[in-house]
Formats: C-alpha cells, sequence, structure tokens
C-alpha cells in the first residue's frame, strides 16, 4: 500500500488536534505505520490549525507534498480552500458547512468568498459538505462537530467500522462518550 494523507484543517478551538490524535490512533490500531504533524500557531486567537496524519507499510514523512493529499478534513469552508492545494487530483474533500471569518473579513476589510464551494468542486474528486456544527448542536454539544467529521471520514475509508468506535470508547472521558458515540454515527451515516 502506497503511504496515504490525511490534511485536517480549521481553526482554533474546533477540535482539530483532538481528531488527528483520534485518527492516529486508529490508524495505528489497523496497523499500519503513522506519522503526524502539526501547526497551531495563534490558534488560540482563532487562528488557522493544521495537523497532517500520513499512514503505510512505511511511511518516512508527516507532510505530504503538494498534490499528493488523500484526504483533507476541514471544519471550515475557507481553511479547506487554502489547503486544496495539497489534493491529490482524485483526492477527497470532507468539509464542515461552517463559516469563520478571519481578521480581515470581521473587521470589514475584505470579504469572505462566496463561491468557496465551487472553487473545491473543481478541484476534489469528491466533495462531501456536511452542516457537522448543526448536526452536533442538535446532539447536544456543537464541540462534538470534529467527531461528526471523524465519522464521516471513517465512511470513506477502508477501516473496519469497529476499530473506530473502539478508539473512541478508550479515548474520550465516560461523560463525553455517549454524544460523542452518537456523533460518529451521524457523521458515519450522513448522506449528502
Amino acid at each position: 500500500m502506497k503511504t496515504q494523507s490525511i490534511l485536517i484543517c480549521g481553526v482554533g478551538g474546533q477540535g482539530i488536534l483532538t481528531a488527528s490524535d483520534l485518527l492516529s490512533d486508529v490508524l495505528l490500531q489497523a496497523g499500519f505505520q503513522v506519522k503526524k504533524s502539526e501547526v497551531h500557531g495563534m490558534s488560540q486567537r482563532g487562528g488557522d490549525v493544521v495537523s497532517t496524519v500520513r499512514f503505510g507499510e512505511e511511511v518516512f514523512s508527516p507532510l505530504p507534498a503538494v498534490g499528493e493529499t488523500d484526504y483533507i478534513l476541514a471544519f471550515e469552508k475557507l481553511e479547506a480552500l487554502r489547503q486544496a492545494r495539497f489534493l491529490a487530483p482524485r483526492g477527497i474533500v470532507l468539509v464542515n458547512d461552517f463559516v469563520w471569518k478571519p481578521l480581515p473579513v470581521a473587521a470589514g476589510f475584505e470579504a469572505y468568498p462566496e463561491d468557496v464551494v465551487e472553487r473545491l468542486k473543481q478541484r476534489a474528486g469528491e466533495l462531501v459538505v456536511i452542516p457537522a456544527t448543526d448536526i452536533a448542536t442538535r446532539l447536544g454539544n456543537e464541540k462534538a462537530s470534529n467527531v461528526v467529521l471523524i465519522g464521516l471520514l471513517a465512511s470513506r475509508m477502508k477501516i473496519a467500522k469497529e476499530t473506530w468506535l473502539d478508539v473512541l470508547r478508550r479515548k474520550v472521558p465516560a461523560r463525553f462518550l455517549d454524544l460523542n458515540l452518537k456523533a460518529f454515527e451521524a457523521g458515519f451515516g450522513f448522506q449528502a
């Protein structure tokens, strides 16, 4: 199996690093070699966060080259577009239908692009836009949107569903487990 790459992106506070930790644990449990990288400079102030997870029989670098990422899991639409250059020609983009206005937009100096989804469609082999934040809010806590997105990713990967659930049961604190299992199932079963 060739090394595969997953790029997870969004803004600080959305649970991106937790999602990359869960994903890495799933891949390790599935028997792959895994390397992970994180960039989260100004994340505590709503800045961008990017984590890459690469897996396969033998992985030499945690960072994919431009045009080599198999999956982009985006917690915010504009962040997906910012990272689209990394997407492989038939790559899959799974994106939360969520808008976070970066500072220049919030201050009125720039406009949030209205054509983000259309531009992503041009780049992706498959594009799924999911209202993950809305789904998580209906389930009881918008912070579970990261697990909704993990469930959607799991539905596209050839790793047993039980492996994903086992990692969630081991890693998620007991008081949040029921919510997160429901969030995973909502993402896993999502039909666009």
